[in-house]
């Protein structure tokens, strides 16, 4: 198994939740809720910000938007884990939707939700 694999990091990461009697904290509603708080943490840094600033962080600000997306990664393999899913199979299965329900040759430089093009034929 590789170091960097996500399974990896589960096993890394179930193992501190047991070693500390966390296991019975981290029920998927639990989860999904810190999941989402993290999100919100994330966002903060970004609020406000031009496209182009969003773009060229300062080392600082960089430094906590990458340990915010730590802790949304570390909630949602958490909550897969706790669902028995697998997010590399879950991703593919929905890159494969995504690819069906936005046609490179009809999509390409235009950004509208799905339903909108749907409203074109």
């Amino acid at each position: 198994m590789k170091q960097d694999s996500l399974d990896q990091l589960n096993l890394r990461l179930k193992a501190f939740a047991q070693i500390r009697d966390w296991e019975q904290f981290h029920s998927p509603k639990n989860l999904s809720m810190a999941l989402i708080a993290e999100c919100a943490e994330l966002v903060e840094h970004f609020q406000w910000l031009t496209e182009e600033q969003s773009l060229n962080l300062p080392e600082a600000t960089r430094e906590a938007v990458s340990l915010e997306m730590a802790d949304i990664l570390i909630y949602l393999i958490r909550c897969a884990e706790r669902l028995d899913i697998n997010l590399v199979a879950a991703a593919n299965r929905k890159i494969g939707i995504n690819e069906r329900r936005y046609p490179a040759e009809r999509v390409r430089g235009d950004a509208r939700r799905a339903g909108e093009y749907e409203d074109e034929e």
